[in-house]
């Protein structure tokens, strides 16, 4: 067997671990426990670097390196991922000569990436859509949170039902409605900020867990809806927290436009609801429009039904009988829908195979200004 010297054994400290490059390939060094071992740099799942992972110690009792970007780990000594899978990192053989440390030509494992029985997420990850030339589906997402022992009337979702209500009898469209506090989703863990490609569609959580609540958003969102009805209460001049909570997982979504000029979202329209005891209903708008525009949605005239008492309407027990008897409301919620419905129709037969998408984009990063 072939070695090739790598690094003096004096910049491997005890307890340390770190990346070199062996001609074209990226080798990842550790020293624990007295042994210095060897493994493929670039971890199987998405590429991450191992030489920067974590060392962890499992219930095995063994010692395991698991890759920053989303905690793939694999045996330090064997290269292999914790006991129930069949993933393994290629190790490689190490000596040390001369104080110098060295490893083998190849690796004495190769890496093996299982195919797993099941993908929880393969309707996501083959993009299987669900919309046609002559689908109606009208998609309504309720933002407003609430405790479901204490039930309480909420004007927002009251308006988002009469809206997906009259889509149904109006215009013959099937509809769903998703509320968010239903769902149980972890929040965005920023592997962006580690790394562009570390975030991934689907997104790197749902492939983690098959039965992360985000799925049922990316799958009614991306996969189903012809037409997207947001609706959000106005909380301290914002949209709900779970409405954010929701929009930072949704960035694998718009981050393909930037790492694979892929537009997932088209021929997609969006539509808004803004309702609350306080004003600022054209900046929550704006805010909303300016993100589902980023996504790929196409935005109709007049595209948001807001309303408020007022900053001064502090008797908030009247609000929902206020709500629920203007004449505003009724009217709005029938022409929002009507706008919407309408450009849904007219997108359907839009060429967007060639979709121009003026978003930065990786390629691009490394020019210039100017």
């Amino acid at each position: 067997m072939s070695y090739i010297p790598l690094i003096p054994l004096s910049e491997l400290p005890e307890n340390s671990h770190k990346s070199v490059w062996l001609g074209k390939k990226s080798i990842a060094l550790f020293h624990y426990s007295g042994v210095i071992t060897a493994l493929e740099n670039t971890c199987i799942h998405q590429g991450g670097d191992l030489g920067q992972g974590f060392i962890q110690t499992l219930d095995d009792g063994e010692l395991y390196v698991a890759c920053p970007w989303h905690g793939w780990q694999y045996n330090l000594k064997s290269g292999h991922a914790p006991h129930g899978y069949k993933d393994r990192q290629a190790l490689y053989d190490v000596v040390i000569e001369n104080g110098t440390i060295m490893v083998s030509e190849e690796p004495v494992t190769k890496a093996f990436k299982a195919a797993h029985e099941v993908d929880p997420v393969a309707d996501l990850r083959k993009l299987d859509y669900q919309t046609t030339e002559k689908s109606l589906n009208v998609l309504g997402i309720s933002t407003t949170n609430m405790n479901s022992d204490l039930p309480r009337p909420s004007t927002s979702e009251t308006a988002l039902q009469q809206a997906l209500d009259f889509a149904v009898s109006e215009f013959g469209a099937s509809t769903k409605m998703i509320r968010l506090r239903d769902l149980n989703f972890r929040h965005c863990e920023g592997y962006y900020s580690r790394h562009e490609r570390a975030c991934t569609w689907p997104c790197s959580i749902s492939e983690m867990d098959g039965e992360d609540g985000m799925n049922e958003i990316y799958r009614a969102m991306v996969l189903w809806a012809d037409a997207v009805i947001l609706a959000t209460p106005i909380r301290w001049g914002n949209a709900s927290s779970l409405y954010y909570k929701m929009a930072e997982r949704l960035n694998t979504v718009q981050n393909q436009i930037t790492l694979h000029d892929k537009v997932l979202i088209k021929k997609k329209v969006a539509s808004f609801i803004i309702t609350g005891g306080q004003d600022n209903v054209q900046g929550v708008a704006g805010n909303l429009n300016s993100f589902f525009t980023d996504l790929g949605f196409t935005l109709p005239p007049f595209n948001f039904l807001g309303w408020s008492r007022g900053w001064i309407a502090e008797d908030t027990e009247n609000n929902y009988n206020s709500f629920f008897k203007s004449r505003y409301v009724k009217r709005s919620v029938r022409e929002l829908v009507t706008n919407t419905v309408q450009l849904v129709m007219q997108i359907k037969n839009m060429d967007a195979s060639h979709l121009q998408t003026p978003k930065p984009k990786i390629s691009e990063s490394g020019n210039l200004p100017g």
